[in-house]
């Protein structure tokens, strides 16, 4: 299709322009000719998305490698959908930060035991998306945040300015690795928005104005989601992030990456560092964990003021806590690999933020993956704790029983 819209531009220069403007136009279609070789993806190369579930598929990410599509680059690789011929929305990663894709992400929508064809198309330029629901950054401007968003739920952790601070006694610091909550009831991004008018002094972020707001207090806690170790029936933690680097934003994903000073566990020192993820259409967002120093982590949901309901399911692997939140319901979780949920507990005590429901899970080759996340009733998305756990079963279903990907090179 590129080439037929250039040739067009072209049979329009004959009768408007030069020789040398015809030339210029030949000599771009060539490079791109050229381009599109080196690729090497086939025009007839097409994937095949297979749904072995009785329920539709929707907002779950696919992700095709530069290996899975024989491509040296990505950048102007696209999808299109074999029977209806309605183009995907796609975003490269750049995973290892060498300014190449290393994958192409989308999220088709697949019936029920049903299988959708997409075939691989070369676009004649890089596809740019300003679309840009799944987003984080740095947060410089407010002490030294990280805070991350998708269409549905936004999150934000806290780095060494905040921790100094707080140490040093100076207003405004905050010391915890637990990961904060903002609650948002609108699917259009709100993070700048909201810091913006805080730092200016024209509103504030603790105060609904009809999008949500942050009244989540995380303190010294796990908030939902962050990282302890358990020894000697104490739990032990690490400070604030100390360094960060943006991975990608856009249509589909957000990720990025903190990494945190060693820790002392009872005289054993732990190494912490994590990829966090958070895709279009989820509550939870993507902890892909490294620790060295401990075979088990405990992930942590704050219990606030006690007065929850802390429910688990050790065959779909997930903790969660529904709590009364002001004057709304709130609930979070924790969810996992069954074969990694090694119990839970509900770990109660009169020290301030301290009590939490955990979910204990195994480390394996210093790794651990797991998703925490949260609905809020004033979003509209959860109307109460049994429709909170209905999402959980369904994501930890869809999470045991992957998506099935065939790439058909012939």
């Amino acid at each position: 299709m590129w080439m037929v819209e250039y040739w067009l531009q072209l049979v329009n220069l004959q009768t408007r322009h030069s020789t040398m403007a015809i030339m210029k136009v030949i000599f771009v279609i060539v490079i791109l000719a050229i381009h599109t070789d080196c690729n090497q993806v086939k025009s007839s190369t097409k994937v095949i998305i297979e749904n072995t579930l009785e329920v539709e598929r929707s907002f779950e990410t696919v992700a095709l490698t530069k290996d899975m599509l024989k491509a040296k680059d990505l950048s102007k690789i696209g999808l299109r959908n074999h029977k209806t011929g309605e183009l995907q929305i796609t975003q490269g990663v750049d995973n290892d930060g060498d300014k190449i894709f290393d994958e192409l992400l989308f999220q088709p929508v697949i019936g029920p035991q049903s299988k959708e064809i997409f075939e691989v198309i070369v676009r004649a330029e890089k596809k740019v998306v300003d679309d840009e629901h799944c987003y984080s950054r740095f947060v410089p401007e407010r002490t030294d945040d990280y805070a991350w968003e998708n269409n549905r739920v936004a999150f934000r952790m806290f780095g060494p300015t905040a921790q100094k601070m707080k140490e040093d006694k100076i207003p405004g610091g905050t010391l915890t690795s637990g990961v904060d909550l903002w609650l948002k009831k609108v699917d259009h991004p709100i993070i700048n928005k909201w810091y913006k008018k805080t730092v200016e002094g024209t509103g504030t972020y603790h105060e609904d104005t009809g999008e949500g707001l942050d009244n989540f207090h995380v303190g010294v806690s796990r908030g939902v989601g962050g990282v302890a170790v358990k020894k000697k029936e104490e739990y032990y933690f690490s400070k604030n992030f100390t360094k960060w680097r943006t991975i990608t934003t856009g249509p589909i994903r957000t990720s990025f990456q903190l990494e945190y000073e060693a820790w002392d566990v009872d005289g054993q020192s732990i190494q912490e560092s994590k990829t966090i993820s958070l895709d279009y259409g989820s509550n939870l967002s993507k902890f892909e964990t490294t620790i060295k120093g401990s075979d088990t982590i405990s992930i942590g949901l704050t219990l606030h003021e006690k007065d929850g309901e802390v429910t688990s399911n050790s065959t779909n692997g997930w903790v969660s806590y529904w709590q009364p939140h002001s004057d709304s319901e709130l609930g979070s979780a924790i969810i996992m690999s069954p074969e990694h949920f090694i119990g839970h507990e509900e770990y109660v005590t009169d020290a301030r933020d301290l009590s939490h429901a955990y979910a204990h899970m195994k480390v394996e080759n210093n790794k651990a993956v797991y998703y925490a996340g949260f609905g809020w009733r004033e979003s509209g998305q959860y109307e109460n704790e049994a429709e909170w756990s209905n999402y959980l079963n369904d994501f930890s279903l869809k999470m045991r029983r992957p998506l099935k990907i065939t790439i058909d090179s012939n």
